[in-house]
C-alpha cells in the first residue's frame, strides 16, 4: 500500500546546514512542552505558584503557541525569515528571564506571551517541511528530534541545575538556549518559495483544508486530553506512586521509536490505513486504561500509547496535504495540533471528578473517533485534480 508518487520540492532544496538550523529552531520553538511540569511544578514546590496556576499558566502559553503559528502561516509571508527567527529567539530568551522575577497570576501572563514568539518559529519549521517531497518523513524527524531534545534538556536541568538553583537556574538556561537558537538562526534560508494558489488565488486554505485541520486538532485534544489524566487514572487503579514516573519514561521512550518508525515508513504505507489500523488500536488500549488494569499492564498500555501517539502524527500530514494540495493548510497543522493539545484537557476535565477520572478516556475515545471519521470522509472527497501555480 502505497500514497502518491512524491513529488518535488516547492522552491530550492535548503543545503544540509539550513535544514538542520530550521530543525533547531523548531525544538526551540516546542522546548517548553517537555519542560512545563519540571518548571512550572518547581515554581508551585517554592511557593510561586499554586496547583491551579500551573494548569493556567502551561494552558496560555501552549494556546498562544497554537494561535501565533497558525495566524502565522496564514498571515505572514515566507520572507525575511533570517530577521524573524533572530528576533524571535531574543524575545523569548528576555521573556524566559523575566519569568523568576514575577509570581502567581503574574506568571501566568508572561508565560502566555512567551507562546507568541514560540509559535512564530514553529511556523518557520513547519512551512518548510510542508515544502519537502515527503513531508511525513521530516514531520516524523522534526516530532523525534524535538522528542530526544526535551529529554535530553528536562534531564540536564532535573540533575545538574534544579536541585541547585532552583526554577531560576531552569528558566535562565532555558534563555542561553533561545540565545544559542539566535546564532544558529543565522543559518536558515532567507525565504521560501511561495506556495500554489487556491482557485480564489487566497492565502488561506479551502473547506476540505480547514476540516483536515480540524481532524488534526481532534486528535491531539485526544492524546493530551487522556494523557493529562495518567497519573490519577494509576492512582484510582490502586497503583503505587512510583508507577506514574515509570509510565512517562516508558511513554517517552515509546513516543520516540514511534516518531522513528513513522520516520522509516513514512512514503512508504498509506497513511488512510495507517491511520485507520492505529485508531483501532488506541481504542483498544483506552479500554485497556478505562478498566483500571494492574500496574504491569498499565505499563505496557504508556507504552503502546506513546508509541501510537507519536508513530500516527506524521501521516496526518499527507492527509492534510491531499484534502488541500496547495499545501497552505499543512502551513497551519502544527498551530492546529498545539491548539487540539490545549483544549483537550480543558474539555476532558468537565468529563472528570475528584473520585473517578475515566470520563477523560470517553472523551479522548470521542475524538479519536471523530478525527478517523472525518479523515475516511476527506479522504472520498479529496480534489481529483491539483491545481498549480506560482
Amino acid at each position: 500500500m502505497t500514497d502518491a508518487p512524491a513529488s518535488a520540492w516547492i522552491g530550492s532544496r535548503p543545503s544540509a546546514l539550513q535544514f538542520s538550523a530550521v530543525m533547531f529552531v523548531g525544538v526551540a520553538a516546542i522546548m517548553i512542552a517537555g519542560l512545563q511540569p519540571l518548571l512550572l511544578g518547581t515554581l508551585a514546590h517554592e511557593g510561586r505558584l499554586s496547583p491551579s496556576q500551573i494548569g493556567q499558566a502551561a494552558t496560555a502559553e501552549l494556546l498562544a503557541m497554537g494561535l501565533a503559528a497558525f495566524i502565522s502561516g496564514a498571515a505572514l509571508k515566507p520572507k525575511r525569515l533570517k530577521i524573524i527567527a533572530v528576533v524571535m529567539s531574543l524575545a523569548l530568551a528576555a521573556i524566559d528571564i523575566a519569568t523568576p522575577y514575577v509570581q502567581g497570576d503574574a506568571i501566568t501572563l508572561v508565560r502566555g506571551i512567551a507562546g507568541l514568539p514560540s509559535g512564530v518559529l514553529m511556523w518557520i519549521t513547519i512551512a518548510l517541511i510542508a515544502r519537502t517531497p515527503t513531508p511525513e518523513r521530516w514531520s516524523g524527524v522534526y516530532l523525534t528530534v524535538q522528542t530526544l531534545a526535551q529529554f535530553a534538556m528536562a534531564t540536564a536541568l532535573s540533575v545538574a541545575v534544579v536541585p541547585t538553583y532552583g526554577s531560576d537556574g531552569g528558566w535562565f538556561a532555558l534563555a542561553a538556549f533561545c540565545i544559542a537558537t539566535a546564532f544558529v538562526a543565522l543559518f536558515i534560508p532567507s525565504s521560501y518559495a511561495p506556495l500554489p494558489k487556491t482557485e480564489s488565488n487566497s492565502s488561506l486554505p479551502g473547506v476540505l483544508g480547514w476540516f483536515a485541520l480540524l481532524s488534526a486538532f481532534l486528535y491531539s485534544a485526544f492524546t493530551i486530553g487522556v494523557w493529562v489524566y495518567a497519573e490519577p487514572l494509576s492512582r484510582q487503579a490502586g497503583h503505587d506512586p512510583g508507577i506514574t514516573g515509570a509510565a512517562v519514561s516508558i511513554s517517552l521512550a515509546c513516543q520516540v521509536a514511534g516518531g522513528a518508525a513513522a520516520t522509516l515508513l513514512a512514503g512508504r504505507i498509506n497513511w488512510l490505513w495507517t491511520a485507520i489500523v492505529s485508531a483501532v488500536l488506541n481504542l483498544g488500549v483506552l479500554i485497556g486504561f478505562y478498566v483500571l488494569p494492574g500496574p504491569e499492564a498499565f505499563l505496557v498500555l504508556s507504552g503502546a500509547f506513546g508509541f501510537l501517539w507519536l508513530f500516527v502524527l506524521p501521516f496526518l500530514v499527507p492527509m492534510v496535504i491531499e484534502a488541500d494540495p496547495t499545501r497552505r493548510a499543512a502551513v497551519l497543522i502544527g498551530g492546529a495540533q498545539v491548539l487540539g493539545g490545549s483544549f483537550g484537557p480543558f474539555f476532558a476535565s468537565m468529563l472528570v471528578t475528584d473520585a473517578d477520572s475515566r470520563g477523560a478516556i470517553l472523551f479522548g475515545g470521542a475524538c479519536l473517533i471523530g478525527a478517523i471519521v472525518l479523515a475516511f470522509a476527506l479522504h472520498q472527497a479529496r480534489p481529483r485534480i491539483v491545481q498549480s501555480g506560482s
